[in-house]
């Protein structure tokens, strides 16, 4: 990607040196997703999952919130449940993917509600910081509705089966030091220090060796499904990639000559 970064209608996407920030920018919606914001924020992703130089994202929201979740007027334009259907697989499932999947540490940096699928976004992001005000929402048995955009997957997976049924199915916000205490975000901070505070944690992410971080995400994801020694043959496949790469190369010489390492995430 040159120096000329895309623009998009609903997405904001900035980089400074190695770290590429996405900010949704619906304000007006808190964030809500409609088509414009999906396929831009798609893009975006897609954007810097394939841009070499970036080697950390930061996901946050404009405005009040970090995402409202679904924008239920878009959804009253789709009233057919086989439509919504097709649309939570190939829409949400592809953004929920990008997320997972991008070989490079994401934090999400979560401003006032991520609700709904707006959580579902938060909790793909590999890391959290969240803005002491800031909650985290599964809303949808609120509306007669089931998680979606991966919420059970995610959910059950940060906290367990008890305590994730019950947060999905009772449909309460979860304060930002509920969250701390349940393992749903890394850090709090003040709204102020929000921004800040993930930039700070994302260059420091970026300044490590990226390609043996973005592996780590790979064989960490396989591992929730995977049987023990299943996950033992694909570290030491991976493990074999990062032996054959710079970054191995370079930690080795800085420990042995008592320096810092300069990794370039090769």
């Amino acid at each position: 990607m040159s120096d000329a970064l895309p623009t998009f209608d609903t997405v904001v996407l900035e980089r400074d040196d190695a770290v590429a920030t996405l900010t949704m920018n619906r304000p007006e919606r808190r964030n809500a997703l409609n088509r414009d914001l999906e396929r831009d924020l798609m893009a975006a992703l897609e954007t810097v999952r394939d841009d070499d130089a970036v080697r950390a994202v930061v996901l946050t929201g404009a405005g009040a919130g970090f995402c409202a979740g679904a924008d239920l007027t878009s959804f009253a334009e789709m009233p057919n449940p086989d439509q919504v259907e097709h649309h939570l697989i190939k829409v949400y499932g592809t953004l929920v993917d990008l997320l997972t999947t991008m070989p490079k540490p994401i934090l999400a940096a979560v401003n006032g509600s991520a609700a709904g699928a707006g959580c579902s976004l938060a909790l793909a992001c590999d890391l959290r910081v969240m803005a002491d005000d800031a909650t985290l929402l599964q809303a949808f048995s609120n509306i007669a509705l089931v998680p979606d955009a991966g919420s059970t997957w995610l959910l059950a997976r940060q906290v367990g089966y008890s305590r994730a049924y019950q947060i999905a199915i009772e449909g309460d916000r979860i304060p930002a030091d509920r969250c701390l205490d349940l393992g749903l975000t890394n850090k709090v901070v003040p709204p102020d220090d929000l921004l800040g505070a993930a930039h700070d944690w994302a260059h420091r992410l970026a300044a490590r060796p990226t390609l043996a971080l973005g592996l780590t995400k790979q064989a960490m994801h396989a591992a929730m499904t995977s049987s023990l020694q299943e996950a033992i043959a694909l570290e030491a496949r991976l493990q074999k990639q990062c032996l054959q790469s710079d970054d191995f190369t370079e930690g080795v010489m800085a420990f042995m000559q008592k320096r810092d390492p300069s990794f370039t995430g090769s």
